[in-house]
């Protein structure tokens, strides 16, 4: 992955350098809703360079929005584009970036991707998603998730600015925090981990446990380390992709509006149970084991029983007064909902059952 990653506060010298570097001669400034509540607007509006805004797109962004920035995009001239925001604001931007040069008369879902020269800028304003890293996008249409993938769409820059997370509400912060612990951990049983990417989860999830108690109270350095932490899961899923955990995540935030950190943070201790009780006895599964064992002493747990206990207990720490109510008449249409080309990145298959089994297991937790 050709990036560059910056931890800075000098967003405003940052970007004239990158503008000068590029000849950049317009900006298309992508950002979302929560972007006039940062302490930082008005420095990020003060930059040389001409911009146009866009933020006409949902939190769970459209296909239809995505034609609205590529229109503007061009209208415009712009000649880049700089992503201010969550997951979902780079996400449009990548997907802008990805379809500025596609043929605007047919369907871009169903075009071939192509790299192009648009340079794109991330800064993001939460440290959970880690999508300023990644060459995934989530956009809608039709009703139906659409999962863009192309290695062009990493933005060529991500400037990590922690004074961006100071504004953020509490339980967002816990939220995000625990979408990227759970990218740290899946992406390192993921069966696409590689020596790289092991060494990211395992940074990422060292910095997140260090840094939870700072982060949690709004201190600058423990923004600054979540946000750099967040950035390295990031890195990690870029070449693992999550797993079942993820893959069971995303109707309950869509039945329930469950937060997507939140949901898989609930599913997370659920799945790696079941992957120890079917693995502990088993001497085929010596290396996943192993695997998993090393992944319970990052958590400074004594054994795999112990880490995932210590999970439960992070959920009621953080969770405690946050009621959430599942219902049994949803298990099976839970256990249908799950993507089985996610699931094949677990290193144990979920059968339908088994998935059956685990969501019953969490509503009735949870109910």
């Amino acid at each position: 992955m050709n990036q560059e990653i910056t931890v800075t506060t000098e967003i405003k010298n940052q970007l004239s350098v990158l503008c000068e570097k590029h000849g950049i001669k317009k900006i298309l400034l992508v950002c979302d809703s929560a972007f006039s509540f940062l302490k930082t607007k008005e420095e990020y509006l003060s930059i040389d360079i001409p911009y146009v805004i866009f933020n006409e797109f949902t939190p769970n962004p459209l296909y239809e929005d995505v034609v609205k920035g590529v229109n503007c995009f061009k209208r415009n001239n712009c000649d880049a584009i700089l992503a201010i925001g969550g997951g979902s604001a780079i996400d449009v931007a990548k997907c802008i970036k990805l379809y500025s040069t596609m043929d605007d008369s047919k369907l871009y879902l169903e075009q071939e991707y192509l790299a192009n020269d648009v340079v794109l800028i991330a800064i993001p304003t939460t440290s959970g998603t880690g999508s300023e890293s990644t060459r995934y996008a989530v956009i809608y249409y039709e009703g139906k998730k659409q999962s863009v993938t192309h290695e062009s769409i990493v933005p060529s820059y991500a400037l990590l600015d922690y004074r961006n997370l100071t504004t953020l509400p509490l339980y967002q912060k816990k939220c995000t925090m625990m979408d990227a612990f759970c990218q740290s951990i899946e992406s390192w049983w993921s069966v696409n981990s590689t020596e790289e990417s092991k060494a990211y989860s395992q940074k990422a999830l060292s910095m997140i446990l260090e840094n939870m108690d700072a982060y949690m109270e709004n201190t600058d350095e423990g923004n600054q380390n979540m946000l750099i932490a967040a950035n390295y899961a990031g890195r990690a899923i870029n070449i693992t992709q999550t797993t079942a955990a993820h893959a069971m995540s995303y109707k309950i935030t869509s039945l329930y509006k469950v937060p997507h950190g939140r949901a898989a943070f609930i599913c997370l201790p659920y799945v790696w149970e079941y992957m120890w009780k079917y693995v502990e006895g088993n001497d085929e599964m010596k290396n996943l084991r192993e695997l998993f064992t090393s992944i319970a002493k990052a958590l400074h747990c004594a054994s795999v029983s112990e880490a995932i206990e210590f999970i439960h207990g992070l959920n009621d720490k953080y969770f405690k007064n946050d009621t959430v109510i599942f219902e049994r008449k949803d298990i099976a249409l839970l256990a249908a909902s799950v993507n089985p080309t996610r699931l094949k990145n677990n290193p144990i298959i979920l059968s339908e059952e088994t998935l059956t089994e685990l969501y019953s297991s969490i509503v009735k937790s949870y109910s």
